[in-house]
């Protein structure tokens, strides 16, 4: 596996200058994989982002499905920054921004839930290009998990391979009885601009304990979409 840092690539064509590519994601995928994938899912996890740039997607919440226990599981992590979602939102606004990480060599994702009442939910990790499959992500209180990185019915996949805790000095790796179970996101293309996003956690006992579906599109160009739409 190629080293994170090699990942960005200059890539010109003679109608732009050179751009830098992000082939982080790309390299944890196999090649016949990552090519059954739509061109708009491939760009989207190539687009390269200077630090402190943001790539920002709105949309909406379709549905939010919490069992009883998956209720309990959402409210008990609050306890390290709720990174789940922690109510049966519905149709409402949603928006997520990537923000390249400089430090962490990975990026920060910045997930924001209206609700009915309230400031809306705020749920951030970050994503580094590290560990044994190649890819973590974490959340607060050190708590965080190893990815495999995956194409399904051209989607692509973020599925939980194990979890940790990272105290000073020491990564203590959760045993799975102590897990929530199987956590798996996926991006599925619904349109050149636009993408579905479901998180699913799946224990091997109890079953599904959440899902979550959200439709977005790129912020910018939905605009534009927008204002094309209104010119006569």
């Amino acid at each position: 596996m190629r080293n994170a840092a090699e990942m960005a690539v200059p890539v010109s064509t003679p109608d732009r200058p050179a751009e830098l590519f992000d082939l982080r994601f790309r390299a944890l995928v196999p090649d016949a994989d990552w090519a059954r994938l739509p061109p708009a899912v491939r760009q989207r996890f190539t687009k390269r982002l200077g630090v402190g740039e943001s790539a920002v997607y709105a949309g909406r919440v379709v549905e939010t499905d919490l069992t009883a226990l998956g209720w309990l599981l959402a409210q008990g992590l609050r306890l390290v920054g709720a990174p789940l979602p922690t109510s049966r939102v519905a149709d409402v606004p949603s928006v997520v921004a990537v923000t390249q990480d400089g430090a962490g060599h990975g990026q920060i994702w910045t997930r924001l839930y209206a609700r009915g009442t309230g400031f809306p939910q705020a749920i951030h990790s970050a994503k580094r290009f590290q560990g044994p499959t190649g890819l973590e992500e974490r959340v607060g209180a050190g708590l965080g998990m190893s990815l495999r990185v995956l194409v399904e019915d051209r989607a692509l996949v973020f599925r939980s391979e194990r979890y940790f805790i990272d105290l000073p000095g020491v990564r203590l790796i959760l045993p799975r009885w102590l897990t929530p179970g199987t956590l798996t996101v996926s991006h599925a293309a619904t349109g050149l601009r636009s993408f579905r996003f479901v998180l699913e956690i799946r224990h091997a006992w109890l079953g599904r304990l959440l899902r979550q579906e959200a439709e977005f599109s790129d912020h910018v160009e939905a605009r534009e979409e927008v204002a094309s739409a209104a010119l006569p």
